[in-house]
């Protein structure tokens, strides 16, 4: 089915708990038609939310979010590369197959699904790609030993500023959300306290911190090639 009514379309990866969730309420709150997808993301009852299921790190599930958005959309406005997986450990004791899984996801599954979404946006002149990183890639901390979310979501930082200039007139934005340490399922209750006192303004971000941003961003046409840092002042100092 075609898009008539000139309705805009966002791609969100990661979609089914978290900030992923919310990133796909608050677009559909900014009358965007909506295509969510993660590995256990269910069916929604909402006609301009498109639910497909798969591993965003497997090349048949980016096909089929573009084509879905394509088939009952029309069109990719924006996209929106949420999808991550953080295992922090000390350097020495990450296996192979932790170091397979974070590329996998954070890197391969940012790669075909933006390449899709980029060559759309280029034909229709107009496009916006966000993708969330993490602040431990600008502050290292020695409590947080996680030297593979640096080594993806920081080639993930940089592709962004790359990206951004590459399509700068083209009509395509590129910017990213770096957030600090979130309140989301991720993180079990117990360890807030001791996540909180990571942060420069003694507590953590909500979902709707990073959300926010991201709206933001998408109401910017004069920013492209920003990181963006919500993270309680944690990129500044400590």
């Amino acid at each position: 089915m075609g898009n008539l009514q000139g309705q805009q379309v966002a791609i969100i990866t990661g979609a089914s708990q978290g900030i992923g969730a919310d990133l796909v309420s608050a677009y559909r709150k900014l009358g965007y038609g909506v295509v969510a997808n993660s590995r256990s993301i269910a069916p929604s009852e909402d006609p301009d939310i498109v639910s497909v299921q798969g591993d965003i790190a497997d090349a048949d599930t980016a096909q089929r979010v573009i084509g879905e958005a394509l088939s009952r959309f029309g069109r990719v406005d924006t996209l929106v590369n949420n999808a991550g997986l953080f295992i922090a450990k000390p350097f020495t004791e990450y296996t192979e197959e932790d170091f397979a899984a974070v590329v996998r996801v954070n890197l391969a599954g940012f790669f075909r699904i933006t390449q899709g979404a980029v060559e759309l946006m280029e034909s229709q002149g107009t496009g916006h790609i966000v993708n969330i990183t993490t602040s431990l890639v600008d502050h290292a901390n020695s409590n947080v030993p996680s030297v593979l979310a640096s080594l993806t979501k920081g080639g993930l930082g940089a592709a962004t500023k790359s990206l951004a200039i590459e399509y700068a007139t083209r009509g395509i934005r590129v910017n990213a959300v770096s957030p600090g340490i979130i309140k989301t399922p991720m993180h079990p209750v117990e360890t807030h306290e001791a996540l909180a006192g990571l942060h420069p303004v003694g507590h953590m971000g909500e979902t709707s911190d990073v959300v926010d941003a991201v709206v933001y961003l998408e109401s910017a046409p004069f920013v492209t090639g920003e990181v963006l840092h919500v993270d309680g002042g944690q990129s500044a100092g400590h």
